[in-house]
């Protein structure tokens, strides 16, 4: 998808001077009301509301933005600001999701700007088939993720070898060997035990992806991203689910809660974002 520098947009395409227009989704037909009382981007877009632009047989669902606000520069200050990100996309989130309960939509990827309506439905349109196709992907569907993390190593594993022994009996005598030997076997726990909770989290992923239409598997997050010391995160991924098959899936997750022995965190449903493609 096309990202545009913001300018000022021509008065012929209805686009108030000054702005941009941001791009929240593209759906198929939705009535209006459905975005009301939003305020999307509130704060940056103050007065400009919510609204649906035309694509012909698609609908895309987008709001004024002042241009001097979405510059490259000031996005990039942006992102910078943890709570000014997480603020932005929550409420382009509220937005996609309000869309989404009247039937399948493809998010767009924060930030999607172009240089006035006009230009969005030229971009966007170009586009339409591949819109339509992921729409017809989704429909019906729903985002479910699931996290799986274990111990971070065997039980024990984690208290060090005992010290060398001093003095005469170096590493070739017996208490050496032994000391050497104990070393190896904790390394050696620690692999076998890394190695069960991979094949846990595959045991998990197979499972759940029979009752799924796709799939998608997603980096595991470090044990500084969660914040979990001790815990190993061996699957992050996102399963795309038709309401019928959703009390299945979580089933399915109870059922491996207990004969895994991992704690399986799931979410959802969502709105399927990681399903619609690079559109």
């Amino acid at each position: 998808m096309t990202r545009e520098q913001p300018g000022t947009p021509e008065s012929a395409t209805g686009t108030a001077a000054g702005t941009a227009t941001y791009v929240y989704a593209v759906c198929r037909r939705l009535t209006p009301s459905a975005l009301s009382g939003l305020t999307g981007l509130a704060g940056l877009a103050e007065g400009f509301p919510v609204r649906t632009l035309p694509l012909g047989p698609l609908t895309a669902v987008v709001q004024h933005v002042p241009a001097a606000e979405f510059t490259e520069d000031a996005w990039q200050r942006r992102l910078s600001d943890r709570a000014e990100l997480e603020r932005c996309a929550r409420a382009h989130h509220e937005v996609v999701t309000a869309a989404a309960a009247c039937g399948p939509t493809v998010p767009l990827a924060l930030a999607t700007l172009y240089r006035g309506d006009e230009r969005a439905q030229q971009a966007l349109g170009a586009d339409r088939d591949r819109f339509a196709a992921a729409l017809a992907r989704i429909e019906g569907h729903a985002e479910w993720g699931v996290k799986v993390s274990l111990a971070a190593a065997a039980p024990g594993s984690r208290s060090a070898p005992p010290a060398p022994p001093r003095g005469g009996g170096g590493p070739s005598g017996g208490a050496g060997r032994a000391y050497l030997e104990r070393k190896r076997g904790l390394h050696r726990a620690r692999e076998q035990h890394h190695d069960r909770a991979l094949q846990a989290a595959e045991d998990i992923d197979a499972a759940l992806s029979r009752l799924a239409t796709a799939t998608r598997r997603l980096r595991p997050h470090s044990q500084e991203m969660t914040g979990e010391r001790g815990r190993l995160q061996v699957l992050n991924a996102a399963y795309l689910v038709t309401a019928v098959r959703e009390k299945e899936l979580l089933d399915a997750v109870e059922t491996l809660r207990r004969r895994t022995g991992a704690e399986v965190e799931v979410s959802g449903p969502w709105v399927p974002y990681s399903f619609v493609g690079e559109v």
